[in-house]
C-alpha cells in the first residue's frame, strides 16, 4: 500500500517539480551532484576536520607529482599494475567533479598534483554543506578565502550554494557569501532558522544575478528586499528589478500581507512562488502579488487558512500563464473560486484542492469544461464530490495522469470505471479510504496498465 502525503507527491511526474531544484544536465565539472551528503558530519570532531582540510591553503609537502610518476613508471616496468598516478589530468577532473564538497577537500591533501587539480576553479561552481553540528559560518569563511586567492576579495566562479539544514548558519555566514560571491545565482538555506532579513537583504543586494532563493523554514525571514543603502543609490524603477524567479518561503510563519507586498514590488520577475503554511496571508496579499508579478506560473498557498474565493478571483487574473496551483486545506474555498480559476486559467496543468470541503461536482464541471489539458488533480477529503463530477472530468480531461480521491466518501466503482475507460494515460490513482469495490479496482488495472493504485482494500493486490 502506497501513500500520498503532500501536494508535491501528486506533482512529481505530471509537472516540473517546484523548479525542482537542480538543472537536468549539470555542468560536467560541477561537484554539486546527488551523491552522498557533503559536509555531513556526525560529530563536532568530524566537522572540525573538514574545516581544517579546507584551511590547508598550501599543498602537502609529501609525495610530489614527479616522484609519484617516477615510482609509477618503475613499478610499471617491473610488471606491477598501472597506478592511478599515470592517469591524465582530465580524468582526475572528471572524477573530482563527481565528489561532494567534503571529499573534494580531502583529495586536496593527498599530494601536490591532487591539490592543484582539486582547486581547479571549474570544480567550485557549486558548494553543498549539510549537517547540524557543522560550524558552517567558519566553513564558508575558509572556503571563500581559499577561492578568492587568485582574485583577491572576490570569488567569481561560485554560482550555487546549498546549506539546507545547517542550523548553525547565521547572518554572519551569509554576509561572507554576499561580500565575496557576486556571481551567485542559486541559494538554498532551507531550515536555517537563525537566518534573518538582514542577511537575506545583503545577499539580494550584492548578488544581482540571484535567480533561485529557498528560505523555507527560516522563521525570521519576513520579507525580500534590497538594503536601504542600495535602494537609495538606485532609481525607483531599477530598484524593483531583483532578478529572483524562484522563491520558496514555505513555513515562513511571520510573513504577512505587507511583506508579500514588498516582495512582489521588488521581485517582479517571479515565475515560481511557494507560500505553504504562511498562515498570516490573506486575499489582500494575493492582490498585490498579481499586480506586480504577472508572470507567475506556479503558486502554492496551501494551508493559508485566510485565503478564500476572493483570493482565487485575484489569482485567476494570471490567466493562461498559470500552470500549477495548490490551495490545499484552504477551507474557505468553494466552487465559486474554482470557477474563476477554471474560466480564466485554461492552460492549468496541476491543481491541488485537497481538504477544500466546499468543493462539489459543480466545481469539477467547471474544471472539466474549461481546463481540458489538466494532468494532475488532488481533490482528496472533499466529501461533496461524487461520481457525477468524476464522470464529467473523465469525459473531458483525457490527459489526466495523476488523480487523488483519498477519503472522498461519495465516490463509488461507477465513477472509477468511467475514469479508467477514458483516461488511458493514468499513472497514479489514490482511492484510499474510499468505498471502491474490488471489481472497479480490477477494471482500472486492466484498462490503465501503467497505473499505480493506492488503496485500502486488502483483497486487491
Amino acid at each position: 500500500q502506497l501513500r500520498v502525503n503532500s501536494d508535491l507527491s501528486m506533482r512529481t511526474l505530471s509537472t516540473p517539480s517546484p523548479a525542482l531544484i537542480l538543472p537536468p544536465h549539470p555542468h560536467p565539472l560541477s561537484p554539486l551532484l546527488p551523491l552522498s551528503a557533503p559536509f555531513n558530519s556526525s560529530s563536532s570532531t568530524s566537522s572540525s576536520e573538514t574545516v581544517a582540510m579546507v584551511h590547508a591553503t598550501s599543498p602537502p609537502p609529501f609525495f610530489s607529482a614527479t616522484h609519484s610518476r617516477r615510482r609509477a613508471t618503475r613499478d610499471h616496468h617491473q610488471g606491477a599494475s598501472v597506478p592511478i598516478d599515470l592517469l591524465p589530468d582530465q580524468i582526475f577532473l572528471d572524477v573530482f567533479a563527481r565528489l561532494p564538497t567534503n571529499q573534494l577537500c580531502r583529495c586536496a591533501r593527498v599530494c601536490r598534483r591532487w591539490y592543484n587539480l582539486a582547486w581547479d576553479p571549474r570544480l567550485w561552481r557549486s558548494i553543498r554543506l549539510t549537517g547540524d553540528v557543522l560550524h558552517v559560518d567558519r566553513a564558508l569563511r575558509v572556503l571563500t578565502r581559499r577561492l578568492c586567492q587568485d582574485t583577491p576579495n572576490v570569488c567569481l566562479m561560485l554560482e550555487t550554494l546549498v546549506a539546507s539544514g545547517c542550523r548553525r548558519l547565521t547572518d554572519r555566514g551569509l554576509l561572507t557569501v554576499a561580500q565575496c560571491c557576486p556571481e551567485l545565482r542559486r541559494l538554498e538555506v532551507a531550515g536555517c532558522y537563525n537566518v534573518s532579513n538582514d542577511a537575506v537583504f545583503e545577499v539580494v543586494s550584492r548578488c544581482p544575478n540571484l535567480e533561485h532563493l529557498d528560505v523555507s523554514g527560516c522563521s525570521k525571514v519576513t520579507c525580500i528586499s534590497l538594503t536601504q543603502e542600495v535602494s537609495l543609490k538606485l532609481s525607483p524603477m531599477h530598484g524593483q528589478q531583483i532578478s529572483i524567479r524562484y522563491l520558496d518561503m514555505t513555513d515562513c510563519l511571520a510573513l504577512e500581507d505587507e511583506g508579500l507586498h514588498t516582495i512582489a514590488a521588488h521581485c517582479t520577475q517571479l515565475t515560481h512562488l511557494y507560500l505553504r503554511r504562511c498562515m498570516r496571508l490573506t486575499d489582500e496579499g494575493l492582490r498585490y502579488l498579481v499586480i506586480y508579478c504577472p508572470a507567475v506560473r506556479e503558486l502554492s498557498v496551501s494551508d493559508c487558512r485566510y485565503v478564500s474565493d476572493f483570493g482565487l478571483r485575484e489569482i485567476a487574473k494570471l490567466e493562461g500563464r498559470l500552470r500549477y496551483l495548490s490551495v490545499a486545506h484552504c477551507g474557505k474555498i468553494t466552487d465559486v473560486g474554482v470557477r474563476y480559476v477554471a474560466k480564466y486559467c485554461s492552460r492549468l496543468r496541476y491543481l491541488n484542492a485537497r481538504g477544500c470541503e466546499g468543493l462539489t461536482d459543480h466545481g469539477l464541471e467547471y474544471l472539466a469544461k474549461s481546463c481540458p489539458k489538466l494532468k494532475s488533480l488532488d481533490i482528496g477529503k472533499c466529501p461533496l464530490v461524487s461520481d457525477a463530477g468524476l464522470e464529467l472530468l473523465a469525459l473531458n480531461c483525457f490527459n489526466l495522469k495523476r488523480l487523488s480521491l483519498k477519503s472522498c466518501e461519495s465516490i463509488t466503482g461507477r465513477g472509477l470505471q468511467v475514469v479508467a475507460a477514458n483516461c488511458f494515460d493514468l499513472q497514479l490513482l489514490n482511492v484510499q479510504d474510499c468505498d471502491a469495490p474490488l471489481d472497479a479496482l480490477r477494471f482500472v488495472k486492466r484498462h490503465c496498465k501503467r497505473c499505480v493504485i493506492e488503496h485500502t482494500n486488502p483483497a486487491f493486490f
